[in-house]
């Protein structure tokens, strides 16, 4: 949180070169070190359109995979407050805490994976809150800056009591503790 990276939309990758494939390799081993369920390029101090994603849950096979400059279609959001027990997330920009935060049930996201075929993913509840979570990264946007006014002056206490929210800060997911 406060990388001037994490708060700018990311470029489009122009060419999937050997670079990039390092850089998702780096990034799925990143994302299963901290443990996490996505990872965007920005997070990692790379601005460009790349997230990777992996989930399971006790009906389905394992669930992963790379996008690389996705777009983003999501149903109506359903008005309300979030349930704090269903639909809270954390971010591993802002490790060590979760909030309630409110998105859409169902999404569709197209883009490319790792060898420039075309993808298409359609689901729907925690699979479709992973796919809005990591493609706001793209555009700049921090799940904490989605937070009603309540959640945001916690969110702010709490980057000042870590020293968070400034250039340079940064933890090394399996390498640094959280405080909690």
């Amino acid at each position: 949180m406060g990388d001037p990276v994490l708060h700018a939309p990311a470029s489009p990758v122009a060419e999937i070169t050997d670079d990039i494939r390092t850089l998702v390799a780096d990034m799925f081993e990143t994302m299963d070190a901290a443990p996490g369920v996505g990872l965007a390029a920005p997070q990692v101090g790379v601005a460009l359109r790349i997230y990777t994603y992996a989930y399971t849950d006790d009906d389905d096979a394992p669930w992963r995979g790379v996008l690389i400059n996705p777009e983003l279609w999501m149903h109506p959001l359903i008005p309300g407050e979030p349930d704090p027990d269903d639909e809270s997330e954390g971010c591993l920009s802002f490790p060590g805490e979760r909030f309630p935060l409110r998105r859409s049930e169902r999404v569709l996201v197209t883009g490319t994976d790792l060898d420039g075929s075309a993808v298409r993913i359609e689901v729907d509840g925690w699979r479709a809150r992973i796919m809005q979570h990591e493609f706001d990264h793209l555009d700049g946007i921090l799940y904490v800056d989605r937070l009603d006014d309540g959640d945001w002056k916690t969110v702010q206490k709490i980057a000042r009591k870590r020293g968070w929210g400034k250039p340079g800060s940064s933890w090394m997911p399996g390498v640094d503790d959280i405080e909690a």
